[in-house]
């Protein structure tokens, strides 16, 4: 059953400069979820529900440049810094020193630093697809992605102002989404020489199970109304990240930390996901971890609704006292 716009509360709070869209639903202690590209609030749908019925207070914001919070125009507008901050200021705005924090994808990034810069903060944390890297002391992060995956790497691609945003204006928007989150490219996403990488997605002609049509609509209605300049420019501020994160260089995310991966998700297998979250490495920067891998792709939050909100809750009940 699709989640309604009615079922959950949504509106509109100052923070950290800007104005961000929440959606919240539930009672008791706070829940941050943290969606990831291409998404807004309404991909928590499942998580808000299973959280509130659980007791939590769940609140799922669109992040700076998505859905109907503010899109800053500047790509320097959204480096971890700011969204980190607009989080801290959205803690403030409910009178909480401490949430537990979900995220995906870029929302897992947010997250992760959240918790580097602002321990007291984040009393658990769990992230979806993206574990915690280190920073390079040498390269930047765009050459790096340059030197090992070449100039046609989706981040590559992304990171030329207006290139994407062109490529993906060929598609009508439903078409867009089916292409990101029914993706079940199990490589990286590197488009062959001279291909937008949206081209080289493939658009699924049957939808699986776990998403409707009515529930891709309501995606791909949300992205037309916002467009997708803001969501691209948290790869175009990845370089400035890079210089700003220097003081933080080989600093360990010391809060309690469950890391849940699909096992078909993008470069998990090929991408040295695998072998860096099994390995010493990922342990070492994330001591106090654990690492769960389930059967799913990318978008598990979506995918695998059940299985990760019961994986979510697990964990931050060993964290929650009663309140």
């Amino acid at each position: 059953m699709m989640m309604t716009m009615g079922e959950v509360n949504q509106k509109r709070i100052k923070t950290n400069g800007i104005w961000m869209n929440i959606a919240e639903k539930g009672t008791g202690p706070l829940v941050l979820l943290l969606h990831g590209f291409p998404e807004f609030w309404f991909a928590w749908r499942h998580q808000i529900t299973h959280l509130a019925n659980h007791g939590y207070h769940a609140v799922a914001p669109d992040l700076r440049g998505y859905g109907d919070s503010d899109s800053p125009l500047s790509p320097s507008s959204y480096t971890v810094f700011h969204i980190v901050g607009d989080i801290i200021g959205l803690l403030d705005h409910f009178g909480e020193q401490q949430a537990f924090v979900v995220g995906s994808d870029w929302g897992a990034v947010v997250a992760w630093y959240l918790s580097l810069f602002r321990p007291d903060s984040v009393k658990a944390l769990v992230c979806l697809s993206v574990p915690f890297s280190p920073r390079s002391p040498n390269i930047k992060t765009t050459e790096s992605y340059k030197q090992m995956f070449g100039d046609d790497y989706y981040v590559s691609q992304f990171l030329e102002p207006g290139r994407a945003e062109r490529a993906f204006a060929r598609y009508d928007y439903v078409t867009v989404m089916k292409k990101f989150l029914l993706i079940n490219k199990t490589d990286l996403l590197i488009a062959p020489p001279g291909m937008e990488i949206i081209d080289f997605l493939e658009t699924s002609s049957f939808l699986p199970s776990w998403i409707t049509e009515d529930e891709l609509q309501v995606f791909a209605d949300k992205f037309q109304e916002s467009g997708f300049t803001g969501p691209l420019n948290y790869y175009r501020a990845i370089d400035l990240n890079w210089e700003l994160l220097a003081p933080w260089q080989g600093s360990k995310v010391t809060v309690p930390a469950k890391l849940i991966v699909g096992d078909k998700d993008i470069g998990f297998d090929c991408g040295g996901t695998k072998e860096y979250i099994r390995g010493g490495t990922f342990k070492s920067l994330v001591p106090n971890s654990e690492v769960v891998i389930i059967d799913g792709h990318h978008f598990i939050h979506q995918e695998k609704a059940q299985e990760v909100s019961d994986e979510i809750l697990s964990f931050i009940s060993k964290f929650s006292v009663a309140e």
